[in-house]
C-alpha cells in the first residue's frame, strides 16, 4: 500500500529548475523522507533523468556517511558537538559531491535531514552557484521553520510543508467505508507508517514510543532543556486543550493547581515554541474581523497529527467535536490557506429596558472558527459535530450571520445531506463532502 502525495509531489514537480532550493518541512514521520527519495525520485526517473544524475544522501545514514570516508582522510566524517549532537563534515560532503557531478550535465541533489550537515547554509548556498544543480531537501527541527527560510538561504529557499496523510488520502487505499475510516482516522491520526499498521494495538504503542522516544527528545537535545519533567508535564496540558482558548496565565495557574508546580510565563511559553519549532503542534492567533487586527490573547492550538496527541493523553480523551474541529483546520492548511480565528463584537439587544422604556444592548464576543484565506480568497468557517434542533443551527451560525462582507461563509457539519444554502447566504456542507472534495468551497 502506497499512498500517493499527489499534492506535495506536484509542488516539487512545479519548482523544479527554479533556481531556488526546495525546502521540504514538516514532522518526523510525517513522511517527508518517501516523499522526496522515493515519489519524487520516481517521477523524476520516469522522466527521463539517469539514475546516476540523482543523488540522494541522508545526514542520518551511517551507511551513506560512510560513502565520505575516502575523502580527506586525515579528517572524521562526524563531528562531535555539544549536547551528544554530531554533524556530517561538509568539507567531506563537498568532495563527494564534486566527485560525482561534472560542469555539462543536470544534476538533482535529495538531501535528507540536511540540518545534521555542518554549516549546511553555507554548503547548500554554494551549491546554488552550479546552475546545472536542482537541490531539494529535508528537515524537522526549527532551522526549518518557514518564517526562517528567507534568513537560513538569504532568500534562496522555497518550502514545502509536509503534514501527516489528510483525510481524503488516509482513504486513498482503504477498503473501509468513510465512517469506519473515520473512527479510525480521529484515533490513531494520519501519520503514514501508523495508517499502514493493521493491529491497532502496535498502532498505539509506536505512536506512544513517537512521542516519548523521538519528539520529546528531539526538542530536549536541540533546545537544551532542563526542566525536562516540566516539558512533558506542558505536552499533556496543551494535548487536553486542543479547540480551545489558551492564556498562558491560565496555563500557568493549571500548573500550580493541578500540577502543584510552579512554573513561569517564558519558561511556558518557550515549551510551547519549542513544540511548535517541531511541527508538533501549529499556534492560531485570533483576527478580529471588525477591528482588522490580530489579537495577541487568547490564541488556539491544534496538533498536526491527532494520533500523537492521543497517545499523549494515552488515548483517554477523545471528543470528537474538538478532535473534528482539529482536523478541518488541518485540511485547510493542506489545501494551501492561511488560516486564523476570528473574532467579532456585536450588540445585542437584551429583554431589559431602560428609564425611557427602550431595550437595553450588551456588547457581546462571538467567535469564528477559521478564517481561510489564499490569494483573494476567503471563506468564514464553523465547525458543528452535528446541528440536529432549530436552536443548535442558529447557535452555529450566529457569528456568521453578523459578519456582512461578501465573502462565502459556511458551517461544516455530519448531517449526510448535499449542500444547501440559507436565506442568509450560509452553506451548510457535510463534513465528508468538505473533506473528499477539494472544490466544495468554490
Amino acid at each position: 500500500m502506497e499512498y500517493q502525495r499527489k499534492v506535495y509531489l506536484d509542488k516539487l514537480i512545479d519548482r523544479k529548475q527554479n533556481g531556488l532550493i526546495k525546502v521540504i518541512t514538516g514532522a518526523r514521520r510525517a513522511g517527508k523522507s518517501y516523499l522526496m527519495n522515493e515519489l519524487f525520485y520516481r517521477h523524476l526517473i520516469n522522466s527521463g533523468v539517469p539514475s546516476t544524475n540523482i543523488i540522494r544522501f541522508a545526514f542520518d545514514s551511517d551507511e551513506d556517511i560512510d560513502l565520505l570516508d575516502q575523502f580527506f582522510t586525515e579528517e572524521n566524517s562526524k563531528i562531535n558537538q555539544k549536547q551528544s549532537i554530531s554533524y556530517v563534515n561538509s568539507k567531506k560532503f563537498r568532495a563527494y559531491i564534486k566527485g560525482r557531478t561534472n560542469d555539462s550535465e543536470q544534476f538533482y541533489l535529495l538531501l535528507d535531514e540536511v540540518q545534521l550537515l555542518e554549516n549546511f547554509t553555507g554548503t547548500l548556498n554554494g551549491f546554488l552557484r552550479h546552475s546545472n544543480f536542482d537541490i531539494y531537501v529535508t528537515g524537522s527541527n526549527s532551522k526549518f521553520l518557514s518564517s526562517d527560510i528567507a534568513t537560513e538561504f538569504k532568500g534562496r529557499g522555497s518550502v514545502v510543508h509536509v503534514l501527516p496523510l489528510s483525510f481524503s488520502e488516509y482513504v486513498e487505499n482503504s477498503p473501509l467505508s468513510y465512517d469506519e475510516s473515520w473512527k479510525e482516522y480521529i484515533i490513531t491520526g494520519g501519520i503514514p507508517l501508523v495508517a499502514k499498521m493493521k493491529n491497532s494495538e502496535e498502532r498505539v504503542c509506536y505512536l506512544k514510543n513517537l512521542c516519548d522516544e523521538t519528539y520529546l527528545k528531539d526538542i530536549i537535545e536541540h533546545n537544551g532543556v532542563r526542566k525536562q519533567i516540566e516539558l512533558a508535564d506542558t505536552f499533556d496540558v496543551i494535548a487536553s486543550m486542543i479547540g480551545t482558548p489558551v492564556n498562558i496565565s491560565k496555563l500557568t495557574n493549571t500548573f500550580k493547581s493541578v500540577l502543584k508546580k510552579e512554573i513561569s510565563l517564558d519558561t511556558v511559553n518557550s515549551f510551547i515554541e519549542y513544540f511548535e519549532n517541531a511541527f508538533v503542534i501549529s499556534k492560531v492567533n485570533k483576527y478580529n474581523i471588525k477591528g482588522r487586527r490580530y489579537v495577541g490573547s487568547p490564541f488556539k492550538l491544534y496538533f498536526e497529527d491527532l494520533g500523537v496527541r492521543n497517545a499523549r493523553l494515552n488515548f483517554r480523551q477523545n471528543e470528537e467535536t474538538h478532535i473534528m474541529e482539529n482536523i478541518i483546520y488541518n485540511e485547510l492548511r493542506y489545501r494551501g490557506f492561511n488560516v486564523d480565528i476570528g473574532e467579532l463584537t456585536i450588540s445585542e439587544k437584551t429583554d431589559r429596558l431602560d428609564v425611557n422604556g427602550k431595550n437595553i444592548y450588551v456588547q457581546k464576543s462571538l467567535e469564528v472558527d477559521f478564517i481561510a484565506t489564499k490569494g483573494s480568497q476567503k471563506f468564514y468557517i464553523q465547525s458543528a459535530l452535528a446541528m440536529n434542533s432549530e436552536e443548535k443551527q442558529i447557535q452555529e451560525k450566529k457569528s456568521l450571520f453578523y459578519i456582512d462582507d461578501s465573502f462565502k461563509k459556511l458551517v461544516i457539519t455530519r448531517n449526510r445531506l448535499a449542500p444547501s444554502v440559507d436565506e442568509n447566504g450560509i452553506i451548510t456542507v457535510d463534513l465528508f463532502d468538505f473533506l473528499m472534495n477539494p472544490e466544495i468551497l468554490s
